[in-house]
């Protein structure tokens, strides 16, 4: 019986077309017209602005939302005609740039809006990043919405047209913002005639123009570019007709592009017919499928199923697409697949039967000519290759005679409870017991195969007409009847059995599939979670060697002149020499070689290459105890299958260190350009007084003492400055470098603090200054150098961004198994929600009051050398006015116990 139900994905597609197709017809969505063009200047602002004219003639509400300025006299005249929607102005840069309003559009809500450039990037303060984010918002208010689209700002063709004109264009959109829109208008031109436009001044300027024909558009660039647009068009009619197809619930073809489909079976003849698909196909410029049929569930080690594979190859190599389809019925499985892809022509091979076996029995061929309705079917004649195929016979499988002699024992259990219901009148009417051997040849059928339920339907009608007609215990038949009854109980009992067992191999058939297809998910899941090409390799080596049951070698490229084994050293493969030369071939050709192949087969396994969307990152082996089974194309698809999940995994991994890279080299120039634009004034302010400063003392000979001694002393203080700066600069690069690890020792934290303010002395003497640390403070392990510098910064700091006579305090206390030291001030504080920032590198809260002087990286590094003693560093403002920073010192184990001496008492100063 044919198979009517409707394709699921034919469902969903259609219902997802009729709920775009009511969202716009009952206004909950608007809809989308491109205007599509190759280039610049091929007239599609202007196409869509006549389209508009006749809208409005027709009574529809059209406004202009955007239109680009293009300073082409044409297209301002035609746009001077429409109400224009007022531009959004947005200062960027100290440039004032007009964007595209789209509140100013919802408010207007016109029936169509005109808005050019769906490519567009919008400047800094718009709603949106992209004008097509703009757009999908009106069409998501019911909004029809007219744009202009270049093909070269497709997402998907970018790196093929940079390829191509040597432009990397950097606005695109979307693929899927294309296919979303409902009308697609192409406006085409010419070359020869668009380049006449941009001589005569009609696009660019003249200067533009002669710059632009001397690059992008050169004659060859526009002709590949004016392709690209005609085939995107036509895929994009072509989806439009298939959705017209499935609205209509049309089963028949439309023949508006070729697809060929080419039938694949055991018989020779099939070679024949797929070199004669790929000729066809060439010719006609169309794709073609290579199918095969599954109806049995058949052994892929099967003589059949090794020929179908070698005829897959053939096909493959030749450019098609392979695909086997599990089925009841060959031609109804055959032609419900070919509507569904829409092919046009099928291709089938015709071998030679005897004429009564065509009439008796009919052909796969007769059935496809007689139901492809408007299919056009090509009927290839086979080759006189039968004396070929005799002189060599197919290896078949060794037969398994113990499953025939388990095929007989549900039969005679059946005999014999047929027997026992007999004698104790359960089963007087023979056809309960017919039923009973039928129950046991279904059994037997299930369990063991097609063969041997044959030999248990033959068994089961012998020992009926045995035990059960009379005469009884003989062969002979008394009553001519039971020979029907024979015959019926027969054809019943192989009908049975080839069905059970046709039915138990399409299910152990699925059960491999749905295998495959958890150990590809768990492939998958495994590589995602792991980082490191070796990894990546050991994990699916490992992996695919338990799927196969074999082992497996993996050899990567590392631009060396021989591959890197990476997994399966030990294996057979890595230990025949000469394997590493067939996966160089493979990594160098990205085709698969070894055994099984007509490359390299005297190789121990079949290579596959490892085929990322850049290149091939190696090569991966895999070796079974059969050779046989690597010719099978589940195998080989499952294997092709994981090299593909392993050379992404790989290629991801590769872009995930190289994006590590480019950020650990971008944010390091990032801080080389900050410091430079940090410091430079900084170092020129210091170097020019002391120049200034030095060259008067060489010039001016009779200089009065005192203004000498100025002098003097402005070219020392500049210079201290000068190598503070230095300092901090070199001390930054150290710890962000990690080339100064603290070097440890016992210290007493007011000894660090006496030192330190005996360095900035001078900074502090405008400033009342108290030191309240306890006399009983334990000692700190710490860099005494690094700790004063910490110091050093937040004294001079504090000195620096409050006034005269401000007072800065330090005070130090135990809080459990920590000693907090706070530096505070009474000055204006911090600004509001600056408490993080300050610790930031090169961040300046406002100018200090010797002019905004500092470089900027004090405080970070304060919190830098914090943190290697393993510490924390706040900062926060006090609620009297002032700026506090707080310092959290751990503790260590094992404090040495040092006795002070009385003048060791805290002090206030």
């Amino acid at each position: 019986m044919t198979d009517s139900r409707p394709n699921p994905d034919a469902l969903l597609a259609l219902a997802e077309d009729e709920q775009k197709l009511d969202d716009t017809t009952t206004g909950k969505r608007g809809s989308l017209r491109i205007f599509f063009g190759y280039a610049a200047g091929v007239g599609k602002t202007y196409g869509m602005l006549e389209a508009a004219q006749a809208a409005r003639r027709e009574g529809r509400d059209v406004v202009v939302g955007y239109i680009e300025p293009h300073a082409r006299k044409e297209t301002q005249a035609l746009a001077a005609d429409f109400e224009t929607l007022p531009t959004k102005q947005l200062s960027y840069r100290g440039v004032t740039l007009r964007e595209f309003d789209v509140d100013a559009a919802l408010a207007r809500k016109a029936e169509i809006t005109l808005v050019d450039e769906l490519a567009h990037t919008n400047a800094e303060g718009s709603r949106h990043e992209k004008r097509w984010q703009d757009i999908e918002e009106l069409c998501a208010s019911g909004l029809h919405v007219w744009t202009t689209l270049n093909v070269q700002h497709l997402e998907s063709l970018n790196d093929v047209i940079g390829q191509i004109t040597g432009v990397q264009v950097r606005e695109t959109i979307p693929d899927h913002v294309f296919d979303a829109a409902d009308q697609l208008e192409l406006i085409d031109i010419t070359p020869e005639e668009l380049l006449g436009r941009l001589e005569a001044g009609k696009i660019y300027l003249p200067e533009q123009a002669k710059r632009a024909i001397q690059s992008f558009f050169q004659r060859s660039n526009l002709s590949a570019l004016r392709e690209l647009s005609l085939r995107q068009a036509a895929r994009r009619v072509h989806t439009d007709v298939e959705s017209a197809r499935r609205a209509r619930s049309v089963r028949q073809p439309w023949a508006t592009t070729d697809r060929l489909l080419v039938c694949v079976g055991p018989s020779p003849t099939t070679a024949r017919v797929i070199r004669t698909a790929k000729r066809m196909a060439s010719a006609l410029d169309a794709p073609w499928i290579a199918v095969s049929v599954d109806l049995t569930g058949a052994s892929s080690t099967s003589p059949a199923s090794q020929q179908i594979a070698e005829h897959f190859r053939l096909a493959e190599r030749l450019g098609a697409e392979t695909v086997t389809l599990p089925g009841q019925r060959m031609t109804e499985t055959i032609l419900e697949y070919a509507r569904t892809r829409n092919v046009t022509k099928i291709l089938i091979g015709k071998t030679d039967q005897p004429r009564w076996k065509r009439l008796l029995m009919g052909t796969v061929v007769d059935e496809i000519l007689e139901q492809s309705g408007e299919i056009d079917v090509y009927v290839i004649h086979g080759e006189k290759d039968q004396a070929a195929r005799v002189a060599t016979p197919p290896a078949r499988p060794p037969i398994d005679y113990w499953l025939y002699g388990k095929a007989a024992v549900p039969v005679g259990l059946a005999g014999l409870a047929a027997l026992a219901m007999k004698r104790w009148h359960f089963a007087d009417a023979e056809a309960n017991t017919v039923m009973i051997f039928l129950a046991a040849v279904a059994w037997a059928a299930f369990r063991f195969g097609r063969g041997p339920a044959i030999v248990a339907s033959l068994l089961a009608v012998t020992i009926f007409d045995f035990f059960f007609v009379p005469p009884f215990h003989t062969f002979a038949v008394a009553d001519t009847q039971y020979i029907v009854t024979f015959a019926v109980m027969l054809a019943i009992a192989l009908l049975i059995s080839t069905l059970t067992s046709r039915l138990r191999a399409q299910l152990e058939a699925m059960r491999d599939r749905q295998r495959r297809t958890a150990a590809l998910y768990e492939l998958g899941k495994q590589l995602s979670s792991l980082y490191g090409s070796s990894f990546l390799a050991k994990a699916a080596g490992e992996k695919i060697a338990e799927m196969v049951g074999g082992e497996v070698a993996i050899y990567l490229d590392r631009h060396a002149p021989s591959p890197e084994l990476v997994f399966g050293a030990r294996s057979s493969i890595a230990l025949q020499h000469g394997s590493s030369a067939v996966a160089h071939w493979v990594i160098q050709h990205g085709q698969m070689a070894g055994a099984g192949t007509s490359t390299l087969p005297s190789a121990v396994g079949l290579f596959l290459p490892l085929i990322g969307s850049q290149r091939v990152h190696g090569a991966m082996a895999v070796a079974v105890a059969s050779a046989a089974r690597l010719q099978q194309p589940e195998l080989r698809q499952l294997l092709e299958s994981c090299a593909s999940q392993l050379a992404i995994s790989i290629e991801r991994d590769a872009l995930v260190v190289e994006a590590a890279d480019a950020r650990v080299k971008a944010e390091a120039e990032q801080v080389r350009s900050s410091l430079l634009s940090s410091v430079s004034h900084d170092l020129k302010t210091p170097l020019a007084a002391i120049a200034g400063a030095s060259s008067t003392l060489l010039e001016a000979s009779s200089l009065p003492p005192s203004t000498r001694e100025q002098l003097l002393q402005t070219v020392a203080e500049e210079a201290v400055r000068l190598g503070r700066l230095l300092e901090n600069i070199l001390q930054m690069s150290k710890l962000d470098a990690g080339a100064s690890p603290p070097h440890l020792e016992w210290h007493m934290l007011e000894e660090i603090v006496g030192s330190s303010i005996r360095r900035i002395e001078k900074s502090l003497t405008q400033h009342q200054l108290i030191i309240q640390i306890p006399e009983q403070l334990p000692l700190l392990r710490l860099d005494g150098l690094l700790m004063e510098q910490v110091f050093v910064n937040l004294l001079e700091n504090a000195a620096r961004y409050t006034t005269a006579g401000s007072t800065i305090s330090v005070r130090a206390v135990v809080e459990g198994q920590e000693v907090r030291v706070t530096v505070a001030d009474n000055g204006p504080g911090l600004p509001a929600g600056a408490e993080e920032k300050v610790f930031d590198k090169f961040y300046r809260a406002f100018p200090s009051a010797d002019g905004g002087r500092g470089s900027g990286l004090g405080l970070a590094i304060c919190r830098a050398i914090v943190k290697v003693h393993g510490g924390r560093i706040e900062a926060a403002n006090l609620p009297a006015g002032g700026a506090e920073f707080v310092i959290h010192l751990p503790l260590a184990q094992d404090i040495p116990q040092v006795p002070l001496s009385p003048s060791d008492s805290s002090r206030a100063s």
